[in-house]
């Protein structure tokens, strides 16, 4: 809430009524860009491009517009500070979302609001922190302007590093038409000493604690396709050689669990949980023992088992069969069939997996892969980004963590940029906030987005202050 940050936060200086406005402006903003369909594919994140882009002219902060490939847009500013400081701080998200499928309660591009939360496509997966870190800059842009200063081209009072800003395209397929563009052709737009990106600073209550995971690695990722070959015929008359039954012998395989394998960073993450709450030893012992863990089915509750999700991920090599592609008509045997994979691991794994007789009559197509990335915990950002959050909340126990997933980190991390997961939220801790991504019913509460701005506001104000 508001009234629980601590009295010397730069966040405490502003008045009131100041976050009132700043919150309401956040809402209205998260509405208007779940409201633009910017489902990938095809994309047309160029509509919310060019809403964020007359958002910034409006306030007085020139924004760069590009749509490099049809309709696929994207969107940068910059806010100056006076030199002093260091490199930039680039803020920065994207601007797609999934498709939206299932049986909602409310319209996904609706963005309801209804029992406290905003309801859409992209209230989590990540509009939000893309409004967040507008309204972070509309605020600064706001207090350059009443001390007689232009937003376009003064420092903004008090701050020693400039601030970038970008929404881009595409992340949700690998960032070709959006950040890896902008990376290739004008890389000065995100060339920074270090960066905000999604996933991190979120609740979790675990064994009586309220951690808050700053996201500090993700996983690499390999996405196949596997086209697997059969023999066409009636089906009438059954045969082994079905394409789709070779394609469900190859899933049924793909899908069994992984023994763990824990890196630095997933053991850091879990000494720091262990160390701060003692009663989850036993349960860490659990996930991460070498058998393949404790599943979800076993949990007993939905948040236990979101959590036990999650740690499976982060503690081995997971391979997931997520689209089939088999058939033309119900009386046709099948001569081939596609299925497609993420796999955090390498090809020869997925060999093995499969087995060398299905093997031999599938073809696989490396379609788009993603390096694993790692930024430093002893870092200046996240020492802020960790304080912060303690002022906020003083129950706070930030970690660092890894994500299980890809973001564009893994185009800011090989131009030099640590790259941080951070959307600052307190959940009820009922929210199954973990199954919201990607998930029916998607949505963010607007207790956790008004507890998140000023969080976010401190961090920049400290760390370019």
């Amino acid at each position: 809430m508001i009234g629980e940050r601590g009295s010397d936060t730069p966040s405490a200086r502003l008045e009131p009524s100041t976050w009132e406005r700043a919150h309401e402006r956040l809402i209205a903003d998260l509405r208007d860009l779940i409201r633009l369909r910017t489902v990938n594919p095809p994309g047309d994140e160029i509509l919310a491009a060019r809403h964020v882009g007359s958002v910034l002219d409006d306030a007085g902060v020139p924004a760069t517009v590009v749509e490099p490939f049809p309709s696929r847009g994207s969107v940068v500013a910059r806010l100056h500070g006076d030199g002093t400081g260091g490199g930039p701080l680039l803020l920065f998200g994207h601007l797609d979302v999934v498709p939206a499928p299932g049986e909602w309660t409310h319209d996904p591009f609706g963005a309801d609001v209804a029992d406290g939360y905003v309801y859409g496509r992209g209230a989590v997966d990540m509009k939000n922190l893309v409004a967040m870190e507008l309204g972070v800059v509309l605020l600064l842009a706001a207090e350059a302007r009443a001390a007689g200063r232009d937003p376009a081209s003064d420092p903004v009072p008090g701050l020693r590093r400039d601030i970038l800003f970008a929404a881009t395209a595409d992340e949700e397929a690998g960032g070709r038409h959006g950040v890896r563009w902008i990376a290739d052709e004008h890389p000065e737009w995100l060339r920074a000493d270090a960066a905000i990106n999604e996933v991190g600073g979120v609740s979790m209550e675990l064994g009586g604690r309220r951690f808050y995971p700053i996201g500090v690695a993700e996983k690499g990722f390999l996405i196949y396709e596997l086209t697997v070959h059969g023999i066409a015929g009636h089906g009438s008359m059954p045969r082994d050689d079905n394409a789709a039954v070779r394609a469900a012998r190859i899933v049924e395989r793909l899908a069994a669990p992984r023994p763990s394998r824990l890196t630095p960073v997933t053991e850091r993450l879990f000494r720091a949980i262990a160390e701060a709450a003692p009663v989850l030893r036993a349960a860490i012992a659990g996930v991460t023992r070498g058998d393949g863990g404790v599943t979800a089915d076993e949990a007993d509750d939905p948040c236990d088992a979101s959590v036990a999700r999650v740690a499976a991920a982060i503690t081995r090599d997971t391979v997931s069969p997520n689209v089939i592609h088999a058939g033309v008509k119900y009386n046709v045997i099948p001569g081939e069939a596609v299925v497609e994979v993420t796999e955090e691991s390498m090809r020869h794994e997925l060999r093995r997996m499969i087995g060398e007789e299905l093997w031999a009559v599938t073809d696989v197509r490396l379609v788009v892969a993603g390096d694993p990335v790692e930024a430093p915990v002893d870092h200046g950002l996240y020492r802020t980004m960790a304080d912060t959050l303690r002022d906020h909340d003083p129950e706070a126990v930030p970690v660092p963590a890894i994500v299980p997933f890809g973001t564009d980190a893994k185009t800011t991390g090989p131009l030099g940029v640590p790259t941080y997961g951070f959307s600052p939220l307190r959940l009820d801790p009922a929210e199954r906030f973990l199954e919201r991504f990607h998930g029916v019913d998607e949505r963010v509460s607007l207790e956790a987005l008004r507890f998140g701005l000023p969080v976010l506001y401190d961090v920049v104000r400290r760390y370019c202050d």
